[in-house]
């Protein structure tokens, strides 16, 4: 598996949601981390080890499973996430509760902390030399096979829609049996993009893991860079969440996949330049009989006074 990203930026996003998930004492040390970040930053791998009740050798181990080389990767990334809080720290004072009587002003505020947070994570975490690789592999592919389901679905539909309009032949799947079907059919050239907020999807794994024995280029977008859909990807794109009452986990993952397709998306776009401007240019000119027509520069009239 290459390309993870988030391994760099994003960090404390993604303690938060992998850290539960960790052995006891790897647990423990990502608790830590998130109880006091500032002071995490500045502590060295002794001081961590003893904050965190487990030894040197386990923070060592803990940061290797992050993906880093060394603890002091590791700080240096810590230090990066509690800068860039600190600069927009009107965001972090806001809480994700929301009570049944609050005020819908209030509620406003907190749904776009929560969505600014999970972006910017998102976007600290993104590896754009996978994005690269992955929107070469798109501008020439013969097929690309989109599959998600619920929320992930959504984000997979907005995708294949804007890349169809782009004349690349895409297809996104709903229905697993034409999904599974269709993957065995890809080769060497293709491409497969699987989305799964949890990474456990057994639908979307069973079709990236089809299309992967087949030579398909795969890719996983999850919020959850070690999970099972991670594992049968060539490249994983790892997002940020930030829950709300009301508004679990998996709900909350859209925007920060729609911003990963997005620059994938642009970036199609800017390797197919001169193709591109032409379908935009063809598609916008075949709906605009449809458009009402704008009349917000036009003068009115001077109303005609009735004689006298």
């Amino acid at each position: 598996m290459t390309g993870v990203t988030g391994e760099s930026g994003g960090l404390l996003g993604r303690l938060r949601i992998e850290g539960p998930t960790m052995p006891e004492a790897l647990a423990k040390i990502a608790e830590m981390i998130l109880s006091d970040p500032e002071t995490a930053a500045h502590a060295s791998i002794v001081d961590l080890a003893e904050r965190s009740g487990t030894s040197t050798a386990t923070v060592t181990r803990f940061s290797r499973t992050l993906g880093f080389k060394g603890y002091a990767n590791l700080r240096v990334a810590i230090a990066t996430e509690t800068g860039r809080a600190e600069q927009a720290r009107w965001e972090t004072d806001i809480s994700g509760d929301i009570a049944p009587d609050d005020p819908l002003d209030g509620v406003l505020d907190v749904i776009t902390a929560a969505d600014t947070r999970a972006i910017q994570a998102t976007a600290a975490g993104l590896d754009v030399a996978a994005v690269e690789r992955v929107a070469a592999a798109i501008a020439t592919a013969g097929r690309v096979e989109i599959f998600g389901l619920g929320s992930s679905g959504t984000a997979g539909r907005e995708m294949a829609f804007r890349l169809e309009r782009i004349r690349v032949p895409v297809w996104y799947r709903s229905d697993t049996h034409t999904a599974l079907t269709n993957a065995a059919l890809l080769g060497p050239g293709d491409v497969a993009i699987g989305l799964s907020h949890s990474g456990r999807t057994r639908e979307a794994i069973e079709t990236l893991a089809e299309a992967a024995d087949h030579g398909a280029l795969t890719v996983a977008v999850t919020s959850f860079g070690r999970s099972p859909l991670a594992e049968v990807a060539d490249v994983v794109f790892t997002t940020s969440v930030h829950e709300t009452t009301f508004r679990v986990a998996a709900l909350s993952a859209l925007h920060s996949q729609l911003l990963v397709l997005d620059l994938i998306y642009v970036a199609v776009a800017q390797r197919t330049y001169e193709r591109t401007a032409e379908a935009l240019e063809l598609t916008v000119r075949a709906v605009d009989a449809h458009r009402v027509p704008d009349t917000t520069n036009n003068r009115k009239r001077p109303r005609r006074e009735k004689p006298l």
